[in-house]
């Protein structure tokens, strides 16, 4: 069964966290800290994701509020 991903940037920080921190404080065989990685890799592409998406939905609102603004 394959693990499913974090679904929400806090979840998906904290599971990148958890992984850093095994890779940093453990004595790892290679094939381990290569899995970590490839995980890590998928989480931080993650969290890349959903802040350019939060980023993107923050600047839209911004936008609607200011050309609301002119018409008035």
């Amino acid at each position: 069964m394959t693990e499913q991903p974090p679904i929400n940037y806090e979840a998906a920080f904290a599971a990148l966290q958890e992984v850093i921190t095994k890779l940093e404080n453990s004595e790892l065989p290679l094939e381990e800290a290569l899995k970590l990685y490839e995980k890590g890799k998928k989480l931080s592409d993650q969290c890349a994701k959903l802040l350019e998406n939060a980023q993107l939905r923050v600047s839209t609102l911004g936008q609607a509020e200011n050309d609301t603004e002119e018409a008035l």
